[in-house]
């Protein structure tokens, strides 16, 4: 039996893109909204993400519009005087809190868990087969086109043999004592995590080895802070250094000795440029891993051993092979975000995900025309080798430039925490301010021009 609810929107996916659209479309008071999940709860990958995970970002730009995400400053530690970054608790927490109260308490959202979307406007529980229909009017929202592969649902990208012993990095608490070597495989964030956390728990830094694909460029997290001078001149920063340099290459060192990029091995240079943030404190201590292998991607892991196309290496006979390495930002290729079919989340401006999705909703909450709703919110993409991250850049700051034309977004934005670029009407003016404006004002056009040879993006 099917049944029919009404809907003016059906969100689907209830993760932090889904959630944001929401809370920024609801500011329309005539709207209804359906959000579905396979899930059982809102939050989506952090629902299942590694115990140990925390965000990579200051907590400030991430969530919803209409709540901030912590935002304090911390206190002591290794980050005193940065914001705090929120953990998997304290994230699921406050996704069940926007549910219970912003969203279900409108009376306009309806949150279908445990809910497949079949497509053509059709839902079915995934417990009881029941299929629910939305009416014709109603508007997709897909909220799941850039949903990210986590270690603990997607199975390693290489054969495994008998007796070797492998685990998604959600198991690795579970295992903390065990091994006489550890073998963390992956480039990116959640391989910086976990050998941070091994780390951290006193684990020897040779009783670790480190298969590293690829060599990644990651921001300084002191950097990108919700302070308007530290970040307009991070931003100023990168167009002076586009501005200036000859190569790609040559921008990123640029860029690492201006205090913005780091990389972990500076004899070499790398080629992935996700660019996540990293602090001062976690790169020394990724320095201190001494055994790297850099052969590509693993084919094998075996007992003792792990295949590479060229060869293998030989690992301890009770090695824990810890898998890091799933797609956690995905890059398909952008589309409209208004189309016939679907409202397709992306990002907006250069990366910060929850801001592109409140800004998708408060536009679509305000304009009635598709076309100009593209205009105004051009997508952006996800960095992953350096081209790509100079692309990103150039379609975020084009963005950018057309949403703030709009005096209305322009106000609102300002007033949204999560736009990591906002001037709030209260900030207090400082020469630091006026300094990264000025020189960002300067290096705009050239910066970006030269970005754009970078990308392979046309100018103009």
């Amino acid at each position: 039996m099917t049944r029919s609810i009404e809907a003016d929107y059906l969100v689907v996916g209830a993760g932090a893109t889904g959630l944001a659209f929401t809370d920024a479309v609801i500011d329309n008071p005539d709207v209804r909204v359906v959000i579905a999940d396979r899930r059982q709860g809102v939050g989506g990958h952090w629902l299942a993400a590694y115990p140990f995970v925390r965000l990579h970002q200051a907590s400030t730009f991430y969530g919803v519009a209409s709540t901030v995400l912590g935002g304090g400053i911390q206190a002591d530690g290794p980050e005193a005087g940065l914001h705090e970054r929120a953990d998997q608790q304290t994230i699921c927490a406050y996704y069940d809190e926007i549910l219970s109260g912003r969203l279900l308490g409108s009376g306009r959202v309806e949150f279908l868990a445990g809910h497949d979307y079949l497509g053509d406007r059709t839902l079915a529980s995934l417990e009881s087969g029941q299929r629910i229909e939305v009416p014709e009017r109603c508007r997709i929202v897909d909220a799941r086109y850039l949903s990210p592969e986590i270690p603990a649902e997607t199975p390693p990208k290489f054969g495994v043999d008998d007796g070797a012993r492998v685990i998604p990095v959600n198991d690795l608490p579970a295992h903390g004592d065990g091994p006489s070597q550890y073998v963390v495989v992956g480039s990116g964030k959640t391989a910086t995590d976990a050998c941070v956390w091994l780390l951290q728990r006193g684990t020897d830094p040779d009783d670790i080895c480190w298969v590293r694909p690829r060599e990644p460029w990651m921001l300084n997290r002191a950097v990108i802070q919700p302070d308007p001078a530290i970040y307009l001149e991070m931003v100023a920063d990168l167009l002076q250094a586009a501005a200036a340099a000859a190569s790609i290459d040559d921008l990123m060192l640029r860029l690492e000795d201006a205090g913005v990029m780091l990389r972990i091995d500076r004899s070499i240079m790398p080629t992935m440029a996700k660019a996540p943030t990293l602090g001062h404190w976690e790169l020394e201590l990724l320095r201190s891993v001494e055994n790297v292998v850099r052969r590509g991607h693993i084919v094998k892991a075996g007992r003792g051993r792990l295949d590479f196309a060229d060869g293998s290496v030989a690992v301890a006979d009770d090695a824990l092979v810890v898998n890091c390495a799933a797609d956690g930002l995905k890059n398909p290729p952008r589309v409209p975000i208004w189309q016939q079919e679907a409202i397709t989340l992306q990002p907006v401006r250069a990366g910060f995900p929850c801001f592109g999705a409140a800004l998708t909703g408060y536009v679509e909450a305000t304009r009635h025309d598709d076309d100009v709703k593209n205009r105004l919110c051009p997508p952006s993409s996800y960095g992953n080798t350096l081209a790509e991250w100079a692309a990103m850049n150039v379609l975020g700051l084009r963005a950018t430039a057309a949403f703030s034309s709009e005096p209305d977004i322009k106000q609102w934005s300002d007033r949204v925490a999560l736009n990591p670029s906002r001037i709030p009407a209260d900030y207090p003016g400082s020469p630091e301010l006026d300094d990264a404006l000025g020189r960002l004002e300067a290096n705009l056009g050239q910066g970006v021009e030269r970005l754009a040879a970078f990308a392979g993006q046309p100018s103009g």
